[in-house]
């Protein structure tokens, strides 16, 4: 394999306008009929993700629905690419309408041996300025892997486990319409993520794969519906894979200046684990 560690350093930066529009399509995604948003107004931690997108042409599309490799990003030929997790500090609020910058450097490549095979990790960290101030610092781990053994369906049950005494709980059941309309609202052309029969025969999962972005918005949405506290930073980590077979649902847990989130599947396994850190009362 290519020593891709000359791309650490590798930098891009990027503008754009924090649009009312997509904004209000996410609400909407994420079923939320209670809140308004306009101009001014401060967005949703992680909504910074419906801007910047990637607008490859579709003559530079690989096969998976991904922007082909190289570029900003190594042209590492394992097949398999996934957002693992992420850090993320918010400064300062990004006000609907404000104009954007994103200053994006790679900052470490790694490769590894693991089960499924050979694993190279990508670390990227994002500067977000809105109207020329630090408002998000973003680090974000990205993993490309070896193409695997298909994936089982989870064994679904009847019902959740009872939730911890006081915890937040939000059940969800995803459909191809969640999924697309998210993939839409981030330009996402991942195909796992609404090509069925590409997702089963290609990349030999049971089903539709629901987005990590999504369960990361999920969760720290959670937070923000029952929470009057801002979000002053989140991390959040991919445990496994969730599919549209069967419903599944995030919880949180406050804590102090604290809330410790996760989303799990039917089965019972653990899909994400994060942590969110509020503002002090």
């Amino acid at each position: 394999m290519p020593d891709y560690r000359d791309w650490i350093g590798n930098e891009e930066q990027a503008s754009d306008t924090a649009a009312l529009a997509p904004v209000t399509g996410l609400l909407a995604t994420l079923d939320d009929t209670t809140t308004t948003l306009g101009p001014g107004d401060a967005l949703p931690p992680l909504w910074h993700w419906l801007y910047f997108l990637p607008q490859a042409p579709a003559s530079g599309i690989g096969p998976d629905g991904h922007p082909k490799r190289g570029g900003f990003m190594p042209p590492v030929s394992l097949p398999r690419r996934m957002f693992a997790g992420a850090q993320l500090t918010f400064s300062a609020p990004i006000a609907i309408g404000s104009a954007l910058t994103r200053r994006s450097v790679i900052t470490d490549v790694a490769e590894k041996s693991g089960r499924s095979g050979t694993l190279v990790f990508v670390t990227v960290t994002h500067e977000i300025h809105s109207d020329g101030a630090l408002a998000v610092t973003e680090t974000q781990n990205i993993v490309y892997r070896e193409e695997g053994a298909p994936v089982p369906t989870p064994e679904a049950r009847d019902t959740f486990p009872p939730a911890p005494a006081g915890a937040w709980v939000r059940e969800v059941t995803p459909d191809p319409v969640l999924l697309f309309r998210f993939s839409a609202l981030t330009f996402n052309g991942h195909r796992i993520h609404y090509d069925r029969a590409y997702a089963t025969g290609e990349e030999h999962y049971p089903g539709l794969v629901v987005h990590g972005p999504l369960l990361a918005t999920l969760l720290v949405d959670l937070v923000r519906r029952n929470s009057p506290r801002a979000v002053t930073a989140f991390s959040f980590r991919a445990m496994a894979p969730i599919f549209d077979t069967s419903a599944f649902r995030v919880v949180g847990e406050a804590d102090g200046d604290g809330v410790a989130l996760h989303a799990e599947r039917s089965d019972g396994a653990e899909a994400m684990r994060a942590q969110a850190t509020l503002a002090k009362a």
